[in-house]
């Protein structure tokens, strides 16, 4: 995983408007191989329950930028330090179906032990580059949202796991922006705008 591809890249910017949200996308090495660090969210949350994704959530008051969101919510939900955190670049801006546009950083943080917010985060997950990167643990589906159009969803299956929705657009970019890695050029499935979700 070479994360020079995200110091180069320069991201697109969401337009005005839409509710402002930060996440940050950790990058650790573990006995020697990159690892992505997700949280699983709680049950309980009203909004994308049980759901994986990147330590995160909307701007406050307090955030004079959305870098500062980012760095607060991986504090708040996983115990991860500003200091710990080296910001190595951005992806592009995800607008959500639920009305968010997040901004993606990509950070490179320590490897220990970190401590779920259990308000809000049901598990911290280590997934390896390697199998996220692996063609089988990759399948997507085309659907035509009803307010949104065209979209593709992208599903990662890892150890049990399966990352998917706007983290799993942000994850499909940063590997392509790191690793070998591409996005297939066709989906694996076309189904109605009503089916049911894999996960």
């Amino acid at each position: 995983m070479d994360l020079s591809g995200v110091r180069r890249h320069t991201p697109v910017t969401a337009a005005e408007g839409e509710r402002e949200a930060a996440v940050l996308a950790p990058v650790l090495h573990r006995e020697g191989d990159p690892h992505l660090l997700f949280t699983k969210r709680a049950d309980h949350l009203g909004e994308h329950p049980g759901q994986m994704s990147f330590p995160g959530g909307g701007r406050e008051p307090r955030d004079e930028t959305l870098r500062d969101t980012a760095l607060r919510e991986a504090d708040e939900e996983i115990g991860l330090a500003a200091a710990e955190a080296g910001i190595r670049g951005r992806l592009d801006d995800i607008t959500t179906v639920t009305g968010y546009a997040i901004r993606p950083f990509v950070a490179e943080v320590p490897d220990r032990e970190y401590v779920p917010d259990e308000r809000e985060v049901a598990e911290i997950v280590f997934l390896p580059v390697s199998e996220l990167t692996d063609r089988s643990n990759y399948e997507s589906e085309r659907r035509d949202h009803p307010e949104h159009g065209d979209i593709r969803i992208h599903f990662f299956s890892v150890e049990g796991y399966t990352v998917w929705g706007a983290t799993g657009r942000m994850l499909a970019q940063l590997l392509e922006l790191t690793t070998d890695w591409r996005v297939p050029p066709e989906v694996d499935r076309v189904v109605d705008p009503d089916a049911d979700l894999p996960v």
